[in-house]
């Protein structure tokens, strides 16, 4: 059966499946509003001790990465309802394409960020609670699907504009106000070095994107004889 071969955890037959799918939607969404009230104390803080609450959209990183993530899910159990076919070839709304890029490159970003800080501390002494082995694997998981769902993007170049500029200004906020996720104690003299690897991420989720994207418009020819773009 098909089920037995390796290459099949990782076909488009076992990722768009009724199962993947919906176990992966409410995974997410539910990571999510755990997510949101996880960063509830720190956007209370944020509005109310700090009065930033002009910039609480930038506050919590995860759960948002994830919200899009879950988004971009629901876009595909609607393809398999409808029974989308040539899936891969068609253009999509500008408002998919943006959702797709914004979970891949955050989702990418943020599921390394998270176990890198979270380690980071454990290596300088503070020892890690049952909290950390939940984050750590549950933020791997971001990354990994965030990876393994890299031949289902459509987004085209341009839906990578708009992610590139709000990752780039998330930084910016972020260690710029003092936004940027509550940190371990032991972690707050290393900010600059941890502000340079989110940025590093930044880049390498949009390059990420690039990638994928330029492979992908050399491999699936639109209607018309047309590369995908």
């Amino acid at each position: 059966m098909s089920w037995f071969r390796w290459s099949y955890w990782f076909s488009r037959e076992f990722l768009t499946s009724g199962l993947m799918l919906w176990g992966l939607f409410w995974t997410n969404l539910l990571g999510t509003i755990y997510g949101y009230q996880w960063y509830a104390k720190q956007l209370v803080y944020t509005a109310g001790e700090m009065n930033l609450g002009f910039l609480l959209p930038f506050v919590p990183d995860s759960p948002t990465a994830s919200l899009f993530f879950t988004l971009f899910l629901w876009f595909l159990i609607r393809d398999k309802r409808r029974g989308a076919e040539g899936a891969g070839r068609s253009r999509v709304s500008p408002w998919r394409g943006f959702v797709e890029v914004f979970a891949l490159v955050t989702s990418f970003k943020y599921g390394i960020w998270a176990v890198a800080m979270i380690w980071a501390a454990a290596y300088q002494g503070e020892a890690p609670v049952w909290q950390d082995w939940m984050l750590t694997f549950s933020h791997l998981g971001m990354a990994a699907e965030a990876l393994l769902y890299a031949g289902l993007y459509r987004y085209r170049w341009l839906s990578i504009l708009p992610v590139a500029c709000w990752v780039v200004l998330n930084e910016a906020v972020d260690y710029g106000f003092g936004v940027y996720p509550w940190l371990p104690g032991v972690l707050e003299d290393d900010l600059m070095e941890i502000a340079s690897f989110t940025l590093v991420l930044s880049l390498a989720g949009i390059a990420l994107a690039v990638l994928l994207w330029w492979f992908r418009a050399r491999r699936v020819p639109l209607q018309g004889g047309r590369k995908a773009v």
